[in-house]
């Protein structure tokens, strides 16, 4: 099994999915929050390598055997960021069943009228002299994972809008897992698979969204309504990619999220094996 994290001894399961793909640790803040009121469990995606590339299924099954190992027969709730909220639909889907409910953090895009605009507000938020440090990073080191990593530093700002960037654990990211899993997930949204297999899922589903997040959080929930009738959808100004980090709102966003995940995480049992 894929290694994990856990905080908590008490309260419902909730399982936070990190973004990337390939960029674990930085929801270690968030599960640290939770873990006063829910039993928390972080795991640590799988990385590349092995002889075959990553996929969406890969990811899906090692989550499948994290719920069996650490829930049993009670249904967890999953929050996701980035990446991980798009990881915790696919789970959702392929494994409606064994899900309370789902909350979706900065979520990323299913569509390509989505990721136009993303790269849109991403471009128009470069300054010249950010861009000289990311060509530089770019020119000047062979190790991918080292690029990448330097290159998320240095983009932070553009993604949040008043976060306290030094809370935002990181651990050693996987340049190539980020583009193959990536790959596997353009391949299916171009497949038609996904948005349209989350209708599958019928747990609640709650989107959490910044409004400076370069990610068009109305234009994902756009693209998501058609397949989950029951999204719910909450937006903060002074937010961007990381909630439960910006000075502005990271209180009421965590008292937010508690709540609703409070509400929705009763213990239930799982109905498929």
């Amino acid at each position: 099994m894929i290694a994990c994290r856990t905080y908590g001894r008490s309260g419902p399961w909730v399982i936070v999915l990190h973004g990337g793909p390939g960029a674990p640790g930085h929801m270690a803040t968030l599960a640290r929050l939770l873990a006063d009121r829910f039993r928390v469990v972080e795991p640590f995606q799988r990385r590349s390598g092995g002889g075959m590339a990553l996929t969406v299924a890969q990811h899906v099954a090692d989550l499948r055997e994290v719920v069996h190992e650490y829930c049993g027969t009670t249904r967890p709730l999953l929050v996701g960021s980035s990446w991980g909220a798009m990881l915790a639909l696919a789970y959702a889907a392929a494994h409606p069943a064994t899900v309370a409910g789902i909350v979706l953090i900065g979520c990323g895009t299913f569509d390509p009228i989505a990721r136009a605009e993303l790269q849109r507000r991403l471009a128009a938020r470069l300054t010249p002299a950010l861009r000289a440090r990311l060509a530089a990073v770019e020119a000047g080191s062979a190790d991918q994972d080292e690029r990448l990593a330097r290159r998320a530093e240095l983009l932070l700002p553009v993604y949040s809008h008043d976060a306290v960037m030094s809370e935002l654990g990181k651990e050693v990211v996987d340049a190539a897992g980020h583009e193959e899993s990536w790959a596997d997930m353009l391949r299916l949204q171009e497949a038609g698979v996904y948005p349209a297999a989350f209708a599958a899922c019928h747990a609640p589903v709650l989107m959490l969204h910044g409004r400076q997040d370069p990610h068009p959080g109305q234009l994902v929930r756009a693209s998501l309504a058609p397949w989950l009738p029951q999204l719910e959808y909450r937006e903060w100004d002074a937010c961007g990619h990381y909630p439960w980090l910006e000075r502005a709102v990271s209180a009421e966003f965590g008292a937010t999220l508690v709540a609703w995940l409070e509400s929705h995480g009763a213990p239930c049992r799982v109905a498929e094996p």
